[in-house]
């Protein structure tokens, strides 16, 4: 690691290490960040995938071992590439963007944070709105006022009403407001809430399993499950998390080893996303419903305020995340065109949009569609990456010329692209449906990386490089 990297000071202006590298003295301890990568892992959607893969809602399911198998998969193709990215955040200390220059260039590193901007901007109104139709749904609908209604517009969704209007309304601004405080923010919530979720979770799943007959009739009801293919399976596994995936560079820069990157993703990849992915199919299968939470607020009342609360604290981890790693975002490209905004007004900003879009139906309305074109087309934006610093580059970058890199790597630029459209093509024609298409996106993108990088060398070579 070079001197540079452990011993210079940010400037004044940058205390969140928009622009800089993060130096050693500033890193975060490893147990805080798994703590972190614990809350950060604990979305809803590990247990709508689980109900999926179970066939909630009528749908084509699999058998419980084949369950899983596609998590196995799945969260550990999740684990190795999120590890790979994460060992390049933490030996440079660089942010996505600033990471981004190098396999792509200095604006054209817009394109994947561009990219990343809407994707956490989506994530942030989806979870935004998980926790209002989790709140209406324990509150019920005493005002009889309905703020919006799916149907009357052409869309499929259930009526929002104005408890959840107002919940999505509450929660949003508190996510904003706690995501302000940057890292430091996100420990605040994650470090005494992550051990509750994970006990919850695994005595609802019991209960739910015991209340539909025991493991016997479990695994009876679980092997009449069929339809599913085993690839379509890995893609919703993957799908669900690919974004979290590559946001985990701006997360894992605080790290102060390797040993904490894999900590951090097996606290995320192998413990509570895989367990979130079982309640939701033992739920589904037992009870019929994959959100434990909904299962607590028909028992009592106790029982059903302790989901919520905990539910909306679980989720509240996930996002200041999303905000956080919005800003880190949206800044670099902002400043890219001149533009100078102060990284709370970027957050502010965020959290407004995405609140009004969580409160008027974004994850009713928009949600299956997202997860869905988000594991095809969003690992691509990894190719690049990957390439340039493992295969190109020898694991080498001279930290120090992050701003002296050419405009655009068009290497990195065209691969990307290729690779998204490559995997959204595939999916609209059933192109090697027996494969999962977001990760056959991601190896295309690698392999024209490494095919166009020398033929481009004139446009694409940045100053030498050294030994980070």
């Amino acid at each position: 690691m070079s001197k540079h990297e452990t011993s210079s000071a940010p400037p004044a202006h940058d205390h969140d290490f928009m622009f800089t590298p993060i130096p050693m003295t500033h890193r975060r301890e490893t147990w805080k960040q798994v703590l972190v990568w614990i809350g950060f892992g604990y979305v809803a959607t590990g247990l709508f995938i689980g109900g999926a893969l179970a066939g909630a809602n009528g749908g084509p399911g699999m058998s419980f071992p084949m369950a899983l198998l596609a998590i196995a998969i799945g969260m550990g193709l999740l684990f190795i590439l999120t590890s790979l990215l994460g060992i390049m955040a933490q030996r440079t200390g660089l942010s996505l963007a600033l990471i981004s220059r190098f396999s792509y260039g200095r604006f054209g590193a817009n394109l994947p944070m561009i990219a990343m901007g809407l994707l956490t901007l989506g994530w942030f109104a989806a979870i935004t709105g998980m926790v209002g139709d989790i709140w209406g749904t324990f509150l019920g609908n005493p005002s009889g006022i309905i703020v919006f209604n799916p149907a009357e517009h052409g869309y499929n969704g259930v009526p929002i009403t104005l408890e959840v209007f107002l919940s999505c309304v509450v929660a949003g601004l508190l996510f904003t407001y706690t995501s302000l405080h940057g890292m430091k923010g996100l420990e605040i919530i994650a470090i005494p809430v992550s051990p509750i979720i994970m006990i919850i979770a695994v005595i609802t799943g019991y209960a739910m399993l015991q209340e539909g007959g025991g493991l016997s009739v479990f695994i009876e009801n679980s092997n009449r499950n069929e339809g599913l293919m085993l690839s379509t399976a890995i893609t919703m596994v993957v799908g669900s998390w690919i974004a979290g995936a590559v946001m985990g560079v701006d997360l894992f820069r605080f790290n102060k080893s390797i040993s904490a990157v894999f900590w951090g993703s097996a606290a995320c990849f192998i413990f509570t996303n895989p367990l979130l992915n079982v309640v939701g199919y033992i739920g589904t299968m037992t009870v019929g419903m994959p959100n434990y939470i909904t299962w607590m607020i028909e028992k009592s009342f106790l029982l059903a305020l302790l989901g919520v609360i905990t539910w909306t604290l679980s989720l509240w981890t996930t996002n200041d995340a999303e905000l956080y790693c919005n800003s880190l975002y949206t800044g670099p490209v902002l400043d890219s065109a001149g533009i100078k905004v102060n990284k709370n007004v970027l957050i502010l900003t965020t959290g407004i949009i995405g609140t009004i879009l969580g409160a008027i139906g974004f994850y009713q309305i928009f949600f299956a569609d997202f997860i869905n074109y988000l594991g095809i087309m969003a690992p691509p934006l990894a190719g690049p990456l990957l390439a340039d610093y493992y295969i190109t580059r020898r694991c080498r970058y001279d930290i120090t010329q992050i701003n002296h890199q050419p405009k655009y790597n068009y290497a990195g630029v065209i691969s990307a692209l290729a690779g998204m459209a490559s995997g959204l093509i595939m999916a609209l024609n059933n192109i090697l449906s027996d494969w999962p298409t977001g990760l056959l996106a991601l190896v295309l993108t690698v392999i024209i990386y490494l095919i166009l990088h020398p033929l481009l060398a004139a446009k694409a070579t940045s100053p030498a490089t050294g030994r980070s």
